[in-house]
């Protein structure tokens, strides 16, 4: 481990020379991935120099002890050794998690699809509600949000939502967010106070560049068509909602939140090259199934991960066991206290596998 952490201040300072050449300055692609490096690199670099300014705290006070005649100095250095030996213990601890090997993925926008799935119009509102959610929480982490597609019920609810989260590490905070999240409740509707149960599809996908998936114009078939669902001036009025299809996969996406017919086919093409780009991880991830194991969930969507109570006012996460009582709280936005444990399971988990 130690070995890996002089590397990497030895690295950290290469980079920032570089940064200073006049060379690099005026080079804005070097400039960028160089200080894309340096940032990545900077936690683990100060940690390792707050573990080796520790180490060089105990060995001042074990001198102290050893050559000291002065009773009052000897017993201040044994409060300090005592103090560095547990701070230390932490600090080697905190560096073994940054050198974990990072998800590729962490850092980048995330496409953030919701379906309702059975339950009818229950689950759309359901649906709509978790949209409400990550909206509320994504704005509280500063990220922006943006809507790419929405089929809206008549009631209020939506059929399925697909929204960009966009901001520096959105995907490390939204990532353990796929899968199936059931809810039970008393609808409105319900005249019998009868508790029914529904379910919601949510998908979370890192947003490709375009430098990541090739698309062939060949391969689409884009058609134009009248945006349809509940509400909104422009409903039916123009041709501007877009529909593109790739043919070699069958894959298709579909966006009409735009008024303008060459916005709602930009942001169809992200989403295209998004799934596409997610269609290849999870190849990958099949073929490396013995990593998957160490880590929460598999993000596969046909997962059950969550039930959320509402008689009982309680949040249920079932990979990791962990109820909360504080549901209404968390559909408002507040959703740290869930996510946070998420990332630290996962985090022990894999410390569990590594080579430490």
């Amino acid at each position: 481990m130690f070995e890996a952490l002089r590397e990497a201040e030895k690295k950290y300072e290469d980079i920032a020379e570089k940064l200073m050449q006049p060379d690099v300055v005026n080079d804005p692609e070097v400039f960028k991935n160089l200080m894309k490096e340096h940032k990545t690199l900077t936690p683990i670099v100060e940690k390792y120099r707050e573990y080796t300014k520790t180490e060089r705290d105990i060995a001042g006070a074990e001198e102290i002890i050893r050559e000291e005649s002065d009773r009052d100095l000897r017993d201040l250095a044994e409060e300090e050794l005592k103090e560095s030996k547990e701070a230390l213990e932490r600090i080697g601890e905190e560096l073994k998690i940054l050198l974990l090997p990072r998800d590729e993925n962490d850092d980048k926008n995330v496409i953030v699809e919701i379906r309702a799935g059975t339950g009818g119009e229950e689950a759309a509102l359901f649906a709509h509600s978790l949209h409400r959610m990550y909206t509320m929480y994504a704005e509280a982490k500063g990220f922006k949000v943006e809507i790419m597609n929405i089929n809206e019920t008549e009631l209020g609810g939506c059929k399925e939502v697909a929204f960009m989260i966009e901001g520096d590490g959105a995907f490390s905070r939204f990532k353990f967010e796929s899968g199936v999240h059931r809810v039970q409740r008393v609808p409105e509707t319900e005249t019998q106070g009868r508790i029914h149960t529904s379910a919601v599809t949510v998908a979370v996908l890192p947003e490709a560049e375009e430098v990541e998936v090739e698309i062939n114009p060949a391969d689409l078939e884009i058609d134009t068509y009248r945006s349809g669902g509940a509400g909104g001036q422009h409903v039916n009025k123009t041709d501007s909602a877009i529909r593109i299809t790739h043919k070699p996969t069958g894959v298709v996406v579909e966006c009409q939140d735009e008024r303008s017919q060459h916005k709602n086919r930009d942001k169809a093409m992200k989403m295209l090259r998004t799934k596409l780009y997610d269609m290849e991880r999870e190849k990958q991830d099949r073929e490396r199934a013995g990593e998957r194991k160490s880590q929460v969930g598999s993000g596969d969507r046909s997962e059950r991960i969550r039930t959320y109570n509402f008689p009982q006012g309680r949040l249920t996460d079932h990979r990791i066991g962990l109820t909360l009582y504080s549901l209404e709280n968390i559909m408002n936005g507040n959703l740290d206290d869930v996510i946070d444990a998420l990332i630290t399971t996962d985090r022990a988990e894999k410390l569990k596998n590594s080579e430490f």
